[in-house]
């Protein structure tokens, strides 16, 4: 029997929703810094890693692959010796720039904020 749906919870809530899919496979640090250096320019894979200082090759991978499959970046393979790919954002992907943008400039405007609640928190928990 299907279950039923309270009609007061938001649908983005439910887990078949899309909304919760983009958030999981889009929405998370690796994702959005590979967006960040993409918007920049091209960039090949072994630069990306490069400038992603502690993602691992199996991340980068599994990030990339997402993104593709999102629309939100495009893969190229370049024809040289030895064969190399390049990743480029999309249109799609750009449109995240200002909201991505945004996160990123309250992140930096509040990062004293944040610090200073983990340190009391850390120190209320015992940590």
């Amino acid at each position: 029997m299907p279950r039923t749906r309270p009609a007061d919870v938001d649908i983005v809530y439910f887990a078949d929703c899309a909304a919760r899919s983009f958030f999981d496979q889009v929405a998370n640090k690796w994702s959005v810094m590979i967006l960040t250096i993409l918007t920049e320019r091209p960039t090949r894979f072994n630069a990306l890693m490069h400038r992603l200082e502690g993602i691992t090759h199996k991340a980068l991978t599994q990030a990339l692959r997402r993104l593709e499959r999102n629309g939100l970046i495009a893969r190229r393979v370049m024809v040289t010796s030895p064969v190399a790919v390049e990743y480029s954002i999309t249109d799609l992907g750009r449109t995240l720039q200002v909201p991505f943008g945004a996160v990123y400039d309250w992140a930096i405007h509040h990062l004293d904020d944040i610090e200073e609640a983990q340190r009391r928190y850390d120190a209320r928990a015992g940590l």
